[in-house]
């Protein structure tokens, strides 16, 4: 019964893992008329020492996940809160925060590409709000706003995700322990830390496990809106190993760009896994 599964498994999951492994230490080319040779480190050590390129990507990378983690899980866990009230209306609220997430990450990038334009709707809000008295920019051709712009996008089309994690782990608390720390005299906050974070242990490591991720992985958004331009400000790990094993068709370098990032997501994983484990 499990054959099936097991033969996808080694076909889409463990021959490709192998197969980049090995190519990591050749020349391989996408299309050349020389067979691969093999190079020993020579990709890694390209890498980190030849290519300010992957030097940029990595350091983009870092800033997008340290923005994006801690932001994007915050401000699910608050807007879990407050559908989490019973007040008439909050299924839609629900929908509403929910819908960029089943809209396709691709739409979703072309239509803020659009928002971002020097004369987009963003751009036009904020003319409209300020009066005139402050003008945007063309934020996706500027260097120092094209990765905040990409940063903003995609807090706001996953937060709903999580948002449905975070209300799934709220409505697991029992509704009495509320009751008693009330008795108790705990206000609000006292609830919340004593009450509710408590509860969210299990919620809390999932969520931040995923973020971090999906947030490592930055891919579409830059292949979509900036190509990794302008100068390198946007260019991620991922999109810079694409470009480089598939574009370029430089297999083997890119091959070892995955791998580097590979390690560094399952030590990232790893790191994180055991600052939050359970000590008790």
């Amino acid at each position: 019964m499990a054959t099936p599964a097991v033969v996808l498994l080694v076909l889409f999951l463990i021959v490709p893992v192998v197969l980049a492994f090995v190519l990591s230490f050749t020349n391989a080319r996408l299309v050349s008329p020389n067979p691969p040779r093999f190079v020993g480190l020579d990709n890694f050590i390209r890498a980190f020492t030849q290519d300010p390129v992957f030097t940029r990507s990595a350091l983009n990378t870092a800033i997008f996940a340290a923005v994006v983690v801690p932001v994007q899980a915050g401000f699910a866990l608050f807007l879990a809160i407050l559908v989490n009230q019973k007040i008439r209306g909050v299924v839609a609220f629900r929908v509403i925060f929910f819908i960029p997430v089943v809209t396709s990450i691709v739409v979703v990038s072309i239509l803020w590409k659009f928002m971002y334009q020097d004369d987009g709707l963003i751009n036009n809000a904020i003319d409209t709000l300020t009066f005139g008295a402050w003008s945007g920019t063309a934020w996706l051709q500027n260097p120092s706003t094209a990765l905040g712009a990409i940063i903003v996008l995609s807090i706001w089309q996953a937060v709903g995700f999580h948002m449905l994690i975070w209300l799934s782990g709220l409505q697991t608390i029992p509704e009495e322990l509320y009751e008693a720390a009330r008795m108790d005299g705990a206000g609000t906050w006292q609830q919340f830390v004593n009450v509710t974070w408590p509860g969210l242990r299990s919620t809390m490591v999932f969520i931040l496990v995923t973020i971090t991720i999906a947030a490592l992985g930055l891919f579409v958004q830059i292949d979509v809106m900036t190509q990794g331009g302008p100068v390198n400000s946007t260019t991620s790990l991922v999109y810079h190993a694409v470009r480089k094993g598939y574009r370029e068709q430089e297999t083997g370098y890119g091959a070892a760009l995955s791998l580097i990032f590979f390690v560094a997501v399952l030590l990232i994983a790893l790191l994180q896994r055991y600052l939050t484990r359970d000590k008790d």
